[in-house]
Parts: structure tokens; C-alpha cells; sequence
């Protein structure tokens, strides 16, 4: 008998963290699951071992995207194409919400056993993802193990001092920034930050002239990439001289993209670091 797909409406619940009872994991712990989205390969290769793993994305394995490089080396790899997928049988498929939409679509007419993820915005919402993955998957305690570390690594961050907290501008490719309630947002602010792209023009979420994030006057710059990027168009506003003659008016910090791209355990690193540059800038 084929797995009962999972619908969209228990999807929702684990997008926005609906009731326990609701998650159970279909036929027993799935054992051939495969995940057609980066942040689902991270969870995932945290929750169950390689062996339960038909599939997880190329990008899994690329260290400069991914924090699971080394544990993605053990499973075999997709592209994300509906075509490669079927043929694995799979009793689970972990898709996000926003990606290879094409086979998502094809694969949900198919009747396949499909969980898509949303994009947390809050420390909450990654909590209550992984707890929802993790029960879709059999592997409750785990998943538990996971946000307990998250939550114990986020509270242990040391705090800001009294007054004015350094105000800090996330720049990320083509210009885009991310203001208030974002995942990012909530992370400055549990670093001692003060995010400070409200007040830059143009609103808090798009995308700003260079002249604007120049002119703010933030103390701490944040570009959100690895000095080991490829070069690519849209990260090259992120190499503009303007930006490097800037490091002697504002302290910048070089955040890797892959500890904040994804809402996972791995944002408690992103926090830490934020932490760290907030407490050695004068």
C-alpha cells in the first residue's frame, strides 16, 4: 500500500507549530526519505542516521553552503528533479516551501508522501520546526536533544550592557537587508545588537543603495557571506571598495551565510559570533 501523502493542511501545522497530536509519523518511522531542500538536508542529516536517507540535495554537500557537508558525504544526492526522486520510492519527501516548485507540484498530483517547510521567522518558529520534523520522522527525543542545545546556547550568550546598545546593518547580496521581524532581527538582538535597518530609506527588507548602508552610520557592519564565496553578481556589491574603506570607520564582520540561511541549530553559532564581535568592538 502507498504511504498517505501528507496534505498541506498538516503541513501548515508544522510551518506554524500546530498541536503534537497532530504529527505522527506515517506508517511507523519513514525509511527511504529523501528532501529536495538545503535546510531540509541539515535537519534531517541531525535527526536520523545516513541509513534511513534515500536522498538529500548536491548543495548538502558543498562546505561553503552547508554545515552537514560531512554527514551529506555518506548519502546519495539530488538535483531536485521529480524524475530522480520517484524511482527511490521514497515514504517521505521533505520539500520547502519556496523551492524546486516544479517537482513539488508534479510529486503532490502523484499522490507522493510530501512535508514542505516554510522559513521560520522567529527562534520560536525554528524551535517548533524541528520539533515537527522530528515527529514526521519518529525521532521525537531527538529532535527535543536538538532545541534544548539551540535554547541552552541562545541563553548563555552574554548580555549587553546598560545604555544605547551598537547599532548593526545585515547586508546581504544585491543590497538586501533584513529588518524587524526576522529570524536575523531576533538574532542581533539576542547578540546585544540594535538592528538598525528600520531607520535606513526605502523600508527594512528590501534592497538598499550602497550610498544608504554607507551614509547610516551603524557601528557594526554584517556581510552575510563567507571570504571563501564563489564570486557571483549578486555578491559582488559585497566586495565594493566603499564597503573596504569602510573598515576603518565601522567595525565589519564577515558572517558566514550558511550559520543563518537556514533556521536550524546552527543559528546559535551565528548568535555567538554576532556576540563576540559586539563585546571586542571599542
Amino acid at each position: 500500500m502507498r504511504p498517505t501523502r501528507l496534505g498541506l493542511a498538516a503541513a501548515f501545522l508544522l510551518i506554524a507549530g500546530g498541536p503534537a497530536a497532530a504529527w505522527e509519523a506515517p506508517l511507523g518511522k519513514p525509511q527511504r526519505i529523501v528532501s529536495l531542500n538545503l535546510c531540509a538536508d541539515e535537519l534531517l542529516l541531525r535527526l536520523v542516521g545516513p541509513e534511513r536517507l534515500a536522498a538529500v540535495t548536491w548543495l548538502a554537500r558543498d562546505p561553503r553552503a552547508s554545515t552537514v557537508a560531512a554527514l551529506a558525504a555518506r548519502v546519495p544526492v539530488n538535483h531536485g528533479m521529480a524524475e530522480e526522486i520517484l524511482p527511490l520510492n521514497p515514504d517521505l519527501i521533505v520539500a520547502g516551501r519556496y523551492t524546486t516548485r516544479v517537482a513539488v507540484g508534479l510529486l503532490t498530483r502523484l499522490d507522493a508522501p510530501l512535508l514542505e517547510l516554510d522559513v521560520p521567522q522567529s527562534v520560536a518558529g525554528v524551535a517548533e520546526q524541528i520539533r515537527g520534523l522530528a515527529r514526521a520522522v519518529g525521532e521525537p527525543e531527538r529532535g527535543e536533544e536538538l532545541v534544548a542545545d539551540l535554547l541552552s546556547r541562545l541563553d548563555a550568550l552574554p548580555p549587553a550592557p546598560p545604555g544605547p546598545r551598537p547599532t548593526a546593518v545585515v547586508l546581504r547580496p544585491n543590497g538586501f537587508v533584513a529588518g524587524s521581524g526576522s529570524l536575523v532581527d531576533e538574532l542581533l538582538s539576542r547578540a546585544g545588537l540594535e538592528n538598525m535597518a528600520d531607520r535606513l530609506p526605502l523600508g527594512s527588507q528590501g534592497a538598499l543603495p550602497l550610498e544608504a548602508v554607507i551614509l547610516g552610520g551603524a557601528d557594526m557592519l554584517i556581510v552575510d557571506a563567507a571570504p571563501d564565496a564563489p564570486p557571483s553578481l549578486a555578491g559582488a556589491l559585497l566586495h565594493h571598495p566603499a564597503l573596504k574603506a569602510l573598515k576603518h570607520q565601522v567595525r565589519t564582520l564577515s558572517l558566514p551565510t550558511r550559520l543563518w540561511t537556514c533556521p536550524g541549530p546552527q543559528i546559535a553559532e551565528a548568535a555567538e559570533r554576532l556576540a563576540a564581535a559586539r563585546e571586542a568592538a571599542p
